[in-house]
């Protein structure tokens, strides 16, 4: 055989004690499990390697929910800070924008849109415009080789919404409703794994509720789910859960809750309302998952703080209305005394907004610094500072957003829908550290020191949970036949590497990481193996 991982303390996915065992790999996929061979005189398996697995636990890759890395798999074929932690798939085309299903002009808007996200994608060659053509190009990935870990694609509606209608806030006509209908049912054809939705980004929030059910039925039909990012995760939070709840259940389409909790001041130690909520629908047959990132502070970008009429038709219309005098005036009030639906109904606390990364170099000052902070030093007004920066940076400075609540963190991740994800966004000087620890932060922090969820429990949710929301039979456990996507680390040792002040330190602790069978971290250091393809919906 390829492969024998001897004497591996295995936590094979399904929340189930752990076990030793001697694991077989050959052709990629898990061929022989061979509990205590040595203590049963059984022949242990051999092959051409013998990895020597003595006080390390061998468990599934792990599956990152919600992830931004679109354009960071075609652009960076070693993608360490995904590999580094274990992870051996990806949910990407999160929050209702991402690169397909596009045509030219909305191919350049939604660059434009999301470079705070994913960069300028100046180095990339968009040669796809449908899913499909999409999902082809992460197969063959460099070369032709593929790509770093696995990937698993959701219709974007924000991006399906600004083929079908452009920026404007409105209901669509029949015949648009039709077109978003038919652009939805051929990415779900072609291997998409469900839809997305950015219900506090423009164009996808302009979309009623009316319109959503429409398009959740089309994904339900297929099999999928629908992953909103919701409309507010601050003021009316736990009536925008409601709506997703009771608008999925009426579409007859599967739920899954992105970057799940209860942000602001106002939702401070709520998160047990919102798992009654989960629990009552759950128990009354609703089928609903959710992710979430073991830290506080949300990322995103500057521009989406803004209220919503202030992004209609798209970016250079946003740069149009701050240039006015009068009308950045009337967004500066809706932001800091109404409550922007950009910030989910919460006056902005500059205080707490943290400029993680820009697009223009000349502005790196600015990275680290919180806007209150940045104006202080200059002597002006947190929006002066913030409207400068907009415009300087062309929308496309990058944020942290101090909000969050470790109780609430706490809560949510123990409950039983619970999957991992990192919401990682890689661009910027000073990312979110979520995107290089999420999956480390969980096994050492709150396993290892907290206690919050044993290993076993902590395990499953990051393997076996999402697999099954995802409708991936032959992934997710350590089972003879399933795909030999696994990792290997130190219970003992493992931690995020990355923080706040360093977010692009690698973790410690995961040793070995295999997609397909291959090495892709091996002694703790990336291999050039290129592993990874696009994972396609079949039912």
């Amino acid at each position: 055989m390829d492969l024998v991982i001897r004497d591996a303390d295995v936590v094979d996915g399904s929340g189930g004690l752990a076990y030793r065992a001697d694991v077989a790999v050959e052709g990629g996929r898990i061929v022989s499990i061979v509990k205590e061979a040595w203590a049963a005189g059984c022949q242990r398996p051999t092959a051409r390697r013998v990895l020597d697995a003595e006080g390390l636990v061998l468990a599934p890759g792990f599956v990152d929910m919600h992830a931004h890395s679109d354009l960071a798999l075609l652009r960076d074929p070693e993608h360490t800070a995904k590999a580094a932690q274990g992870v051996t798939l990806e949910v990407i085309g999160q929050d209702g924008l991402s690169y397909a299903p596009v045509d030219d002009r909305t191919l350049a808007e939604v660059r434009r849109t999301i470079t705070g996200w994913n960069g300028h994608g100046d180095d990339i060659d968009f040669t796809w415009r449908s899913v499909g053509e999409y999902l082809d190009r992460l197969d063959h990935g460099f070369d032709g080789e593929g790509i770093a870990v696995n990937a698993a694609y959701l219709v974007p509606q924000g991006t399906v919404r600004m083929l079908a209608m452009g920026w404007e806030d409105r209901e669509p006509t029949p015949e648009e409703l039709d077109r978003m209908r038919r652009l939805v049912a051929d990415g779900m054809r072609e291997g998409a794994v469900g839809m997305s939705s950015g219900l506090t980004y423009t164009p996808g929030m302009y979309a009623k509720d009316a319109e959503l059910t429409e398009l959740c039925r089309v994904v339900g039909k297929h099999g999928g789910y629908y992953c909103p990012h919701h409309r507010s995760y601050g003021a009316g939070a736990l009536q925008a859960y409601e709506e997703m709840v009771a608008l999925t259940r009426e579409a007859g389409c599967p739920l899954h809750l992105a970057h799940a909790t209860m942000n602001f001041g106002v939702n401070k130690g709520r998160a047990p309302e919102l798992l009654s909520l989960l629990d009552e629908a759950l128990d009354d047959g609703a089928d609903i998952t959710l992710d979430t990132y073991p830290y506080t502070p949300g990322c995103t970008t500057l521009v989406a703080m803004l209220p919503s009429w202030a992004s209609e038709g798209g970016p250079e219309a946003v740069l149009a209305r701050l240039e006015d005098g009068d009308t950045a005036e009337r967004i500066r009030h809706h932001m800091e005394v109404v409550g922007a639906d950009g910030c989910h109904g919460v006056p902005i606390e500059w205080d707490t907004i943290e400029i993680s990364g820009v697009s223009d170099p000349a502005l790196t000052p600015y990275v680290g610094r919180t806007v209150q902070r940045s104006a202080d030093e200059r002597g002006e007004t947190p929006w002066t500072t913030a409207r400068r920066l907009l415009l300087a940076d062309r929308l496309g400075s990058t944020i942290l957003q101090h909000v969050g609540h470790e109780e609430n963190v706490r809560t949510i991740m123990r409950h039983r829908v619970h999957t991992g994800g990192s919401d990682g966004i890689l661009q910027g000087a000073k990312p979110h550290p979520r995107a290089y620890g999420t999956f480390p932060q969980y096994l050492g922090r709150y396993v290892r020191e907290l206690g919050v969820l044993s290993l076993e429990e902590c395990v499953a949710h990051l393997t076996s949970r999402p697999a099954a929301r995802l409708g991936l039979s032959d992934r997710g456990l350590v089972r003879e036949g399933y795909r030999a996507d696994l990792v290997l680390f130190d219970p003992q040792a493992v931690a995020a590497g990355s923080t706040f002040e360093a977010p692009r330190t690698l973790p410690v602790g995961i040793p070995y990481v295999l997609v397909d069978g291959r090495f892709v971290i091996e002694d703790g250091r990336r291999t050039d193996v290129l592993a990874g393809q696009a994972v396609r919906r079949t039912t």
